[in-house]
């Protein structure tokens, strides 16, 4: 069973490959100043170029991590194997269309397909980021029959998936009317998911999806929650550029002296902690 604890995607500040590493200033080639030029001029002229390079490199990066990449680290262990705790990643956001964008039409984007990985905005609470792996898409009619998942009515191949224990929720969905483990639910989910369930089949609304994590018995996702709105998905992670041997605890709030403390450790057992097979390690 879903032991609640799925701890959200953590942010951090990321720039775009396409980036110019920021604070390099192309050389001056304009011409000296003339002896007739202010004193100071010259000074406040260089300022003036510092600035609007300073100021270019930032809106880039802006750029970039609003419509290109961001990096995020896994602090859960909802998507092991795939992805482990302690691992940092680069989100592609400029791959998925549906968002009815003029732009759609004129660059490289694609569909939401089953099976894709997906960085997306939590529907409740405070809105943090998840990552899981999409299994129904808009208009599925989805159940869960003794831990196999059934999708229009042929089973999927989930090679990625693994098992720990026996839920009886979630090895069997969805839930009857009136079912005790509605207990498990998020309360508005709670509410409405009998209004998507037809014949014992839960059907996916449109501009919707039915996302789950690897680790199905430690992972609290749209079984418990409902479904995740297409204009809440960020992207699809495309790499690991860094892994650190972790564990949840370690991403567990534990205020200022603790935030410090956990960054000095890493640091200096950084060689012996990281896991140097998985850098660069193309995530699936």
């Amino acid at each position: 069973m879903s032991t609640g604890s799925d701890a959200a995607l953590v942010s951090e500040q990321g720039l775009p490959a396409e980036t110019v590493p920021g604070g390099i200033v192309s050389p001056d080639r304009s011409p000296a100043p003339s002896s007739s030029t202010p004193a100071g001029a010259g000074a406040q002229s260089g300022f003036q170029e510092y600035a609007q390079s300073l100021l270019v490199t930032l809106v880039l990066a802006l750029f970039g991590t609003t419509f290109i990449v961001q990096a995020f680290k896994i602090p859960s262990k909802s998507m092991e194997p795939t992805l482990l705790v302690g691992d940092h990643l680069l989100v592609n956001k400029f791959i998925f269309e549906g968002r009815g964008a003029w732009y759609e039409h004129l660059l490289p984007y694609r569909e939401i397909r089953r099976g894709d990985i997906i960085v997306f905005k939590y529907p409740y609470k405070d809105h943090p980021h998840y990552v899981k792996r999409v299994v129904g898409l808009p208009g599925d009619r989805l159940k869960i029959v003794d831990q196999d998942v059934y999708v229009n009515g042929l089973r999927l191949n989930e090679p990625y998936v693994v098992h720990n224990a026996s839920d009886p929720f979630g090895d069997n969905f969805p839930p009857r009317p009136n079912d005790y483990f509605y207990n498990s639910l998020v309360p508005e989910w709670a509410d409405d998911i009998q209004n998507h369930i037809q014949n014992g089949e839960l059907v996916v609304p449109p501009h919707k999806y039915f996302a789950m994590g690897d680790n199905r018995d430690q992972s609290e996702d749209s079984r418990y929650w409902g479904f995740v709105d297409r204009d809440a998905i960020m992207g699809r992670p495309v790499i690991v550029y860094w892994s650190v041997a972790s564990t949840s605890q370690d991403y567990e709030n534990g205020g200022e002296g603790g935030n410090f403390s956990g960054i000095g450790h890493i640091l200096m057992h950084l060689p012996s902690q990281t896991r140097w097979r998985r850098m660069f390690h193309e995530v699936h």
